[in-house]
């Protein structure tokens, strides 16, 4: 697909169906995200003086050849590291407010900010870039999935402490958006 069909089919999508997704399109969707493009270590998405405040995880539920569960990304080697075993895609769904379409998504992208690695650079001005960091990133999500054709949407109305402990994030993240994914209906 080209850059400009996919544009053109980018929207966000809250009917989604009950399908499974393949483990290629979820590294497909995580590497348009937060993936390395460049050497030694230049993403997919920009980020403020190259600071990479986000930590990226995939909630899997309905991933084929992948069990269910929360992963973290790991751009530098394309990689996926087990944190918690178990779907706990509706658990998360109940920190959400008024999303509950989202039940249906094959996997969630999680997207979570580490402040201090660009307040470390940029000081205060850190509220204002790691934002920034996520919006590019998850557009770069509803591209990748257009050109897929699968649904997404970005959310970001719900509830930061029970997203933080419903997915054990640590002190130093916080969270800052949520991407139910899935084929639209």
């Amino acid at each position: 697909m080209s850059l400009e069909a996919a544009f053109a089919a980018r929207r966000s999508v809250r009917a989604l169906a009950r399908d499974s997704l393949s483990l290629a399109d979820a590294a497909q969707l995580l590497w348009a995200a937060q993936g390395v493009n460049r050497e030694p270590r230049g993403r997919t998405a920009p980020s403020a003086g190259g600071t990479y405040a986000l930590e990226t995880y995939l909630l899997a539920g309905r991933v084929r050849d992948l069990p269910a569960g929360m992963y973290r990304y790991r751009p530098a080697t394309h990689d996926l590291v087990l944190v918690r075993s178990g779907d706990l895609r509706e658990e998360l769904v109940s920190t959400a407010v008024r999303q509950t379409w989202a039940t249906d998504a094959a996997l969630f992208l999680v997207f979570a900010g580490v402040y201090e690695r660009t307040a470390a650079r940029y000081g205060p001005r850190a509220e204002r870039y790691v934002p920034m960091e996520v919006g590019h990133a998850a557009q770069n999500v509803y591209l990748q999935a257009a050109a897929l054709s699968l649904g997404t949407t970005f959310q970001g109305s719900f509830n930061d402490t029970a997203v933080t402990r419903v997915l054990g994030l640590p002190p130093a993240e916080r969270p800052l958006g949520i991407m139910p994914v899935g084929r639209p209906r």
